[in-house]
């Protein structure tokens, strides 16, 4: 499942050449055309992300969420008249750009009142402008679950996925099993600066690369996928070499070294 950084980098490079101008709006699948027809020749005026969602508002006044789930994605492609290939339930068409988005889980136009009952559902989303991530500690604090669990709870935290929690943890020193509620001001503090600074880099650059570049000798984007985390789908420790624990967690997979990590 795509992760914040990616939802906050879709609305960015989709702020450009969508938001200001009349768009055509399809669904070749048809399983949104309903909605595309509401939508098609309307500007649309703004693209707003919050954790793992995405809202567009029309200039009509139509708000449309999107909601990538497991196996949505989005391709742009250069030109009006691109051929429609698999199940497309939403195109948006520029003068220049055709933007397709494929298997959602949400495609949905939907009123402000269900915009603010989907957002009171959910945590303080790191990527946010002067965010206040005190919900977080308050909810960490009287948490009996795994501090690995409670990170994807998206709504104690909204944004963060399975690479980012196994990484962030792992930078903090922090065993993934332990309770949430043990944590200290100081772990929670840290936990939360590094999570930001994580999905900061990620909007930035397109791509998940959370170890430091001085620990590798060579900038981010040189890199080799090998050397991009530290625990994440790796067999050994980047750090230490120690072998990596796989454990399920939160019903997925979660990684951690247990001698960076140990359970105190």
């Amino acid at each position: 499942m795509p992760e914040g950084h990616t939802i906050h980098r879709a609305a960015r490079d989709q702020r450009r050449g969508f938001v200001g101008v009349p768009l055509r709006v399809s669904s070749p699948q048809g399983r949104f055309v309903d909605g595309a027809a509401i939508l098609n020749g309307q500007r649309l005026t703004a693209i707003g992300a919050y954790g793992k969602h995405l809202f567009y508002e029309w200039e009509q006044g139509e708000l449309l969420h999107v909601h990538l789930g497991l196996f949505g994605k989005f391709r742009e492609s250069v030109g009006t008249d691109v051929e429609a290939r698999g199940a497309i339930r939403l195109r948006l068409t520029s003068p220049d750009t055709t933007l397709d988005l494929r298997g959602p889980t949400a495609c949905e136009l939907i009123d402000p009142a269900a915009r603010e009952r989907l957002m009171a559902r959910l945590g303080p989303d790191p990527l946010q402008t002067d965010v206040d991530p005190e919900p977080f500690f308050a909810r960490a604090r009287r948490s009996r679950v795994a501090i690995g669990t409670l990170l994807l709870d998206q709504s104690a935290i909204a944004g963060v996925g399975n690479v980012f929690r196994a990484e962030a943890l792992f930078v903090c020193g922090i065993a993934p099993e332990v309770e949430s509620r043990t944590l200290s001001e100081v772990q929670l503090t840290e936990l939360w600066k590094t999570i930001v600074e994580m999905l900061r880099a990620g909007v930035r650059s397109g791509r998940i690369v959370t170890v430091d570049p001085a620990e590798v000798g060579r900038p981010r984007s040189k890199m080799r996928r090998s050397e991009r985390t530290y625990v994440y789908r790796r067999a050994t420790c980047l750090r230490c070499g120690a072998g990596v624990a796989k454990t399920e967690l939160a019903a997925r997979n979660m990684f951690a070294c247990p001698s960076c990590q140990p359970r105190l």
